[in-house]
């Protein structure tokens, strides 16, 4: 086995080239740049979203195995970001060259996105889907056209609609690291919608997911989730615990945000049957995440005022 992994300088990418490295699985990574910790030979400069380069990248990573993640991911824009759309046809295309190339195996990364919020638990076989967001449509179509290109060439293809993911290296714009600047003072307290309850799951949980795709024949969907959905307002009030502080200065405000539903989680019984499971509790998740940022913390401070 060897692996061509896309989006491995990304937030989950770099759990699951440490989760690759750790299993000492041969991996070839591509992309703009270049992660720190990894050797020359394992990198191919690429710029994924232009097609006509994805024969030459997949021909010089000889890979059996192709784990792509790469995708706009900026919280700010990726709902609605036309670069959606490159990214369909750059994805596409990608796996049209890696199946032409003698590849064996295909793992893309979905999003709960794809599915119909209003029916919770989702079910890979029995929740519709039906997307509300450029994003989450661009992906349901990705996932059509690349399991037709595999089926064309006998490829194996598995699709990952991850949830929630939450962890060290998260982007700080989002919720779990945004609460607890806040609780820290670091920042102004902000409303969250307190009584809706997310699928949240930490990424060393879905580095081990993506992980048991690749390993496994696997083919079709599989949501990586926990399956054990938590309120917004209890993982606050949890965060707060861990810190020592008090939750209140978060839950006294109104969210600016509309509440979506309320509740979204998923069934992950179809990825627990390849032998995965969830390592960390909710708990340990978010404890393992504050100590994360204080050790990046302490790191930035010793760099800027003794280096």
């Amino acid at each position: 086995m060897k692996v061509l992994l896309t989006g491995g300088s990304g937030f989950i990418g770099r759990h699951v080239l440490r989760a690759l490295q750790q299993h000492a699985i041969p991996t070839v990574l591509a992309g703009r740049q270049k992660p720190a910790g990894i050797g020359d030979a394992q990198f191919i400069a690429c710029d994924l979203l232009d097609a006509s380069s994805h024969q030459a990248l997949v021909q010089a990573a000889a890979a059996t195995h192709l784990l792509h993640l790469a995708w706009v991911t900026d919280p700010d824009v990726y709902w609605s970001s036309p670069v959606n759309l490159s990214w369909v046809h750059a994805s596409v295309q990608l796996v049209q060259s890696f199946c032409a190339t003698a590849g064996k195996h295909v793992v893309v990364a979905g999003s709960c996105a794809e599915y119909d919020w209003t029916h919770s638990p989702c079910h890979e076989t029995q929740t519709p889907l039906l997307a509300q967001t450029l994003y989450g449509v661009a992906k349901d179509a990705t996932r059509r056209l690349i399991e037709a290109v595999c089926a064309q060439h006998g490829v194996r293809c598995a699709w990952a609609r991850i949830f929630f993911p939450f962890g060290p290296g998260e982007d700080a714009r989002r919720l779990v690291p945004s609460v607890i600047r806040a609780l820290q003072g670091q920042s102004a307290p902000f409303g969250v919608n307190a009584q809706t309850a997310r699928d949240f799951l930490h990424v060393a949980d879905v580095a081990s997911g993506l992980l048991a795709l690749v390993q496994a024949p696997a083919t079709g969907s599989y949501n990586l989730c926990s399956g054990a959905p938590v309120r917004i307002g209890d993982l606050v009030c949890e965060l707060a615990r861990l810190l020592q502080r008090d939750p209140s200065p978060v839950l006294a405000q109104a969210s600016s945000r509309p509440p979506g539903p309320p509740l979204l989680s998923g069934d992950n019984t179809r990825l627990r049957s390849l032998g995965w499971r969830v390592e960390n509790t909710m708990s340990d998740a978010l404890a393992l995440t504050i100590r994360a940022g204080m050790a990046t913390n302490h790191h930035n401070f010793v760099a800027t005022h003794v280096g």
